[in-house]
């Protein structure tokens, strides 16, 4: 069953995006087949306005792609200095110059920093192209179910630009520094056999297999409390981001101290853990 929402409908359809609440759950979709499920700033500002916006009771929330592809990237049109109607293209960021550049890039980023806050569990079920901002879409995620027939690729510097979506971070946290360096400068495509033995995906499954092994990781993800899991992802990206042995031990403890008085104030019957 579909929850309502309030998210701007015609946000939702000019980005490409669909949202689709069931309880604890939440299915992202970008929805332009026609085109591989290119991104434009409108699918950005749809996707910033659901990581806002959602139902804090989800739990879980599941980015795909409609088709064949999860997404070829930024939509090729905004190279163009006459774009997709009512787009900034890439042109706009060097004309807006430094600052403005950098603000209106910052806005981007925001469609995809929300997937990765400890709040929610964030799943990409990823299936053929994931190319440059998708790349980075599926590297937002906390998991990535893939399909075998993906192919991941940063394309952005064969482009003369950089990855600027927030996805170098969760990158090199995966696999390192030396491959990331070596899969985004030279640009080529990681299959399913590789993504998954270098870390890029937790799984690789048949494509007619990626619908059931995406629900079977969502039931697994919303079985534990909801304070756990958040706690939990917040100690393992603190741990990602080299804190270090006596700062990370702190941090467990603070993190233990605030659930156990939780689950003291859940068997008084005072809250909800």
């Amino acid at each position: 069953m579909s929850a309502p929402t309030t998210i701007d409908a015609d946000l939702l359809e000019r980005g490409g995006v669909r949202l689709v609440v069931d309880g604890p759950r939440a299915t992202v979709t970008l929805d332009r087949p026609d085109v591989l499920n290119a991104q434009t700033p409108s699918t950005w500002a749809a996707l910033r306005a659901i990581g806002v916006q959602l139902d804090p009771d989800v739990r879980v929330v599941v980015v795909r792609g409609s088709g064949r592809a999860f997404s070829a990237g930024l939509d090729r049109r905004m190279f163009s200095g006459a774009p997709v109607e009512g787009e900034p293209g890439l042109p706009e960021i060097t004309l807006r110059g430094p600052e403005g550049g950098a603000a209106l890039i910052a806005e981007f980023q925001e469609g995809f920093r929300w997937l990765r806050d400890p709040g929610r569990v964030t799943i990409a079920a990823v299936r053929g192209h994931a190319i440059g901002a998708g790349f980075q879409l599926a590297l937002a995620c906390d998991f990535r179910v893939a399909a075998d027939d993906v192919q991941f690729c940063m394309a952005e510097t064969s482009l003369g630009l950089v990855p600027d979506l927030g996805g170098t971070l969760p990158l090199v946290r995966l696999v390192g520094y030396a491959r990331a360096a070596e899969i985004c400068v030279t640009g080529r495509r990681v299959g399913g056999e590789e993504a998954l033995r270098i870390g890029l995906a937790n799984s690789v499954v048949p494509v007619d297999g990626l619908d059931a092994a995406v629900d079977d990781l969502v039931a697994q993800v919303v079985r534990p409390m909801p304070g756990a899991v958040r706690e939990t992802l917040a100690l393992l990206a603190h741990a990602a981001d080299g804190a270090s042995e006596e700062e990370q031990l702190v941090a467990e403890r603070a993190a233990q101290v605030r659930r156990l008085a939780e689950l003291t104030a859940l068997a008084t019957g005072a809250t909800s853990a």
